[in-house]
């Protein structure tokens, strides 16, 4: 089973912490950065295979990491030399791939079974299968419906339910065979591209731990949480 890690962004929203250290290297704990969790977690679910698309202080990734022993996987690296977006890293290594792969964001904390999600995107066979979670989001204002300048319907500070996406995919390589390699290309530009073909994209649905670790309050809630969750994300680590 093959993992490609996207971890070339520059993780504007994390700054000052990222000025010097890439996102995925960022420490969470006393003993683990993001990406060795990641990447403990995918050798704990049977991966072998896995290719970091690094970009960003990409050196200093490559330099960690290296051939991915100490995790029991074989690592290789896609270098970006300019942003490429979500799918772009992967349509530049597509011809490297199996048929079924994963893909996810290098800076995902979660205890979601990659293993699992991946076995049921190749029963399933759509063409992308989405890890979604489910997110409330507290609007801190009262919120008002308007039509032609009345105001029709009024609601104090809801609270809204969205299905919003884990940044992890399970994806097969035909659907992105007609993409063109070398030009950029986002989740948001495949998912729209996908919902008009004949077999539309897959949901899979997630109840578990998930922290998306994008922004300074993130990266924060990350570490005050860590040693409650680490049996969950690191079993036996």
């Amino acid at each position: 089973m093959h993992a490609i890690i996207l971890a070339g962004g520059k993780g504007t929203r994390l700054r000052p912490y990222t000025t010097r250290l890439p996102k995925p290297l960022m420490p969470i704990g006393d003993e683990f950065s993001i990406l060795d969790i990641v990447l403990n977690q995918l050798a704990q679910h049977g991966f072998d295979r896995a290719t970091l698309a690094i970009g960003y202080l990409g050196d200093l990734i490559r330099s960690y990491v290296g051939d991915g022993g100490r995790w029991g996987l074989d690592i290789d690296y896609a270098t970006e030399e300019a942003p490429l977006g979500t799918i772009g890293p992967v349509l530049r290594i597509l011809d490297r791939l199996p048929e079924h792969f994963l893909v996810m964001n290098g800076d995902v904390l979660t205890d979601l079974n990659y293993r699992e999600l991946l076995e049921r995107h190749e029963r399933m066979r759509p063409p992308i299968t989405v890890a979604t979670y489910q997110r409330e989001v507290k609007v801190d204002f009262g919120v008002l419906a308007t039509r032609d300048g009345r105001v029709i319907d009024f609601t104090e500070k809801p609270t809204l339910n969205y299905r919003v996406s884990m940044g992890v995919y399970a994806i097969s390589k035909s659907a992105l065979a007609p993409y063109p390699p070398g030009l950029p290309l986002g989740f948001d530009e495949l998912m729209t591209d996908m919902l008009g073909q004949p077999v539309p994209p897959e949901e899979y649905a997630f109840g578990g731990y998930w922290l998306d670790i994008g922004r300074p309050d993130d990266y924060d809630r990350a570490n005050a949480e860590f040693d409650r969750v680490r049996p969950r994300l690191l079993k036996g680590a």
